[in-house]
């Protein structure tokens, strides 16, 4: 007898006879396999249709619909489902079409029920180590190292500590942080710190996404659900299925969205788009914010019971203008990593250089920080990272201006006076452009709409 299976895959069975269907359908099941059972070949494409199967056992001569149909409706809606034909008509013409259609197998009747599990948990197995194979693939072109997060500093050692502690258990995460901050990388370190780090890791960023497209992609859907559902799709709940989910911006998500979701975390179980049967999850979901979610809350954009649901542990990553002392490594970190990408032979950063981005506020975080080194080093032609590589409007930043900024909450009005103020017209209007981080044209328009008149310099400008 072969090793029971512990992994429930889900079989179809398909045989006319009912006697001889019980008897495989009772087999299967004491195998350990999910075992769903129909008697003719239009009710089997109806279950095709509508659910996934891991793998369809059928006889091949039915009446009406022949096993061939059924063939060729698998592949059409789940290619990677593993079908097997069997039929007490030997043909060796029939089995080559079978075979040549995208069939696994072909078994001729009678059939020993021993060789018959042999067979399909050979196969069963070869679809489980493909699937592995593609997941790993992913997983590998993608970062899920611990080592990537790069900090020295009190606050990112807490989070370290954290990130060893809660991977231990199997509570939902809330990780919160502005844009850039590296919330995913968080999250993958938490993953693959834990005991379902050979599991799958699927993100999936909530705001890029209309309500219906996150939906199924989160759901899956049936074929024939809504125009342009031409086959069978998986959701990210099942492909995540043992191992974690991440809900990356989830404070952007649609309040009908946040109720589905509130119910697949509470009840552990989701339904397919267009489809009538609920189908069980089980994994950790860890989601990312850069917004305030007490604020959503009380502004009534986000489920207050959702945000409980999701935020048993919280993390708080810190923006890089708090954790500065680690500009130097990451720096050094992002240096190595493009002159590896590019093919230069950088190996150190001037102090000049260093000065520069540790006065500059860095809205965008660790990503803009990457982006200005990748920049530096394809434009720098020396054997070191100089400030000549740097960008203007970073190079002539003041930190003394850092909360005036036009995208901000200040207008240039205020900008203006607080300049003179500060600054005692020292400044031409090209510098001052430079400071905003934009250009004269720019600064013109929004002079011109402000109502703000000028000669020649900063000193002239006053106000209507």
């Amino acid at each position: 007898m072969t090793s029971k299976s512990m992994t429930n895959e889900k079989i179809l069975l398909i045989e006319d006879e009912k006697s001889l269907c019980q008897t495989i359908a009772r087999v299967l099941t004491k195998e350990g396999y999910s075992v769903d059972t129909c008697y003719t070949g239009e009710e089997a494409i109806e279950k095709i249709n509508s659910s996934r199967f891991d793998l369809v056992l059928s006889d091949l001569r039915l009446p009406g619909t022949d096993g061939l149909d059924i063939l060729r409706a698998v592949k059409h809606a789940s290619p990677d489902t593993v079908v097997f034909l069997m039929t007490s008509y030997s043909s060796v013409d029939t089995a080559v079409e079978a075979l040549r259609a995208g069939a696994k197998d072909y078994i001729s009747k009678p059939f020993n029920h021993n060789e018959l599990l042999r067979r399909i948990n050979l196969a069963l197995n070869e679809l489980r180590l493909s699937r592995e194979n593609r997941l790993l693939k992913k997983q590998l072109e993608q970062k899920s190292e611990f080592g990537q997060i790069v900090g020295a500093t009190q606050k990112m050692f807490d989070i370290f500590i954290l990130i060893r502690k809660v991977a231990k258990t199997e509570s939902n995460i809330l990780i919160l942080g502005e844009s850039g901050t590296g919330k995913e990388l968080i999250a993958r370190a938490i993953h693959v710190a834990s005991h379902i780090k050979d599991k799958p890791f699927i993100p999936i960023n909530c705001s890029t996404l209309p309500s219906h497209l996150l939906e199924t992609e989160l759901f899956g859907h049936v074929k024939g659900a809504f125009t342009g559902a031409i086959s069978t799709k998986i959701g990210l709940f099942e492909e995540a299925r043992g191992g974690t989910l991440f809900l990356d911006e989830i404070g952007h998500m649609s309040p009908n969205m946040q109720v589905k979701l509130l119910r697949a975390i509470q009840e552990k179980e989701i339904k397919p788009v267009g489809g009538n049967k609920y189908i069980k999850v089980n994994l950790r979901i860890i989601s990312a914010t850069n917004k305030n979610l007490k604020t959503e809350i009380q502004n009534e954009k986000f489920r207050e019971d959702l945000y409980y649901r999701i935020n048993v542990i919280q993390i708080l990553v810190p923006p890089l203008r708090e954790r500065k002392e680690d500009i130097r490594a990451l720096c050094q970190h992002f240096m190595e990593k493009y002159c590896k990408q590019i093919g230069k032979k950088i190996q150190t950063i001037e102090k000049k250089c260093i000065d520069y981005l540790e006065k500059y506020h860095w809205p965008g975080n660790i990503r803009e920080l990457e982006n200005v080194i990748e920049r530096a080093i394809i434009l720098e032609d020396s054997d070191k990272l100089t400030a000549e590589s740097l960008p203007e409007e970073l190079v002539h930043f003041s930190p003394d201006l850092q909360h005036i900024s036009l995208d901000n909450r200040f207008s240039i009005d205020q900008y203006v006076q607080n300049f003179i103020k500060t600054y005692g017209n020292e400044y031409k209007e090209s510098e001052l452009a430079k400071m905003l981080g934009v250009s004269r044209k720019t600064l013109w328009e929004k002079r011109k709409k402000l109502g703000i008149r000028k000669e020649h310099s900063v000193r002239s400008y006053e106000m209507k």
